[in-house]
């Protein structure tokens, strides 16, 4: 029998990467090599319905058992994706996840599934992980409730959450790790070709906090900016992009956040390649390219006025 068995509920329009890293971490840690076989571990798809379930990029995930009893699961893994389905969960999965918590199965939010806990009133009193993409649509939808965003995943007790993407491998490896140990959750995330486990604590690649902001204008430049880093937008195409009038950006800038947008665009740019930095092997000069620097001398300037440090300091000293 399976020493860790894991139950999914997916979200209508759920994020197929968050699930697939999530599955990939168990099946290759359930057996030796990457033959697939569910020996150590075991993993469900759950639905109350039995219909196919279409993912966000449109393909579908057929369920493999309707809910039954929870306490015959490890975990159970809500995995979301589009904010906009976050309200449409079947009463049964919402009674079904009621009735786990009741008796003690823990449970794990990936991507926009730590909204759905909270939605079912599942989430009080813990803390959750939410990617700094949807900050604000969370802050939005729960009052008094303030999300982590700038790690990559929580571990609260019997509550488990993640911001979604790649984080969900390393959620995984830690809950492999915890059941089936360190070499086996290592395994998994090298045949992945993902260098090492990285702890909780670890920083999301994405918007600054420093950047927060509820002035809706502002927060949809910066996103503007941060899904084009690598090759940053003039502020005449922020300007363009947005409808405004080049003044009224700039004021909202100043108002929300106390710097200009070229300011803002630069920081953002900064944090990516501290990131890089500290997660990967790549040289200075691919992530001065990956960060939408002219060149590495231009990185090295903005980095070390920004930082105090070169960026090869800044690498050395965290090693």
């Amino acid at each position: 029998m399976a020493q860790l068995n894991v139950g999914f509920i997916l979200t209508r329009r759920f994020t197929l990467c968050a699930l697939a890293n999530f599955v990939d971490v168990l099946r290759l840690s359930a057996d030796e090599g990457d033959r697939s076989r569910p020996i150590l571990c075991s993993w469900r798809v759950l639905s109350p319905t039995m219909e196919p379930i279409a993912s966000s990029c449109g393909i579908a995930v057929q369920p493999e058992e309707r809910l039954g009893e929870p306490d015959r699961f490890d975990y159970l893994v809500v995995v979301g994706g589009l904010v906009d389905e976050v309200e449409n969960l079947h009463p049964d999965t919402v009674r079904f996840l009621e009735r786990a918590a009741a008796t003690g199965v823990p449970l794990v939010g990936v991507c926009t599934g730590t909204f759905v806990l909270h939605r079912a009133g599942l989430m009080k009193g813990y803390r959750a992980c939410v990617s700094w993409f949807h900050h604000e649509d969370f802050l939005e939808r729960f009052d008094g409730l303030k999300p982590v965003s700038d790690q990559i995943f929580v571990v609260d007790r019997d509550r488990l959450t993640c911001s979604g993407g790649v984080s969900s491998a390393h959620l995984a490896a830690f809950i492999v790790e915890r059941h089936l140990g360190q070499a086996r959750a290592a395994k998994s995330l090298h045949i992945m070709i993902i260098d090492q486990a990285m702890a909780a604590e670890e920083p999301q690649p994405g918007m600054p906090l420093a950047l927060a902001t509820d002035d809706p204008l502002v927060r949809k430049a910066l996103r503007a900016m941060q899904q084009s880093i690598d090759a940053p937008l003039s502020i005449g195409r922020v300007v363009a992009a947005m409808g405004v009038g080049r003044r009224k950006l700039e004021r909202h800038f100043r108002e929300a956040l106390g710097m200009t947008p070229l300011e803002a665009d630069r920081m953002i740019r900064v944090e990516q390649a501290k990131h890089l930095l500290l997660t990967t092997s790549r040289s200075a000069t691919q992530i001065a390219n990956d960060t939408g620097f002219c060149d590495l001398p231009h990185m090295i300037r903005v980095f070390r006025t920004a930082e105090g440090v070169t960026p090869d300091v800044f690498r050395r000293s965290r090693a």
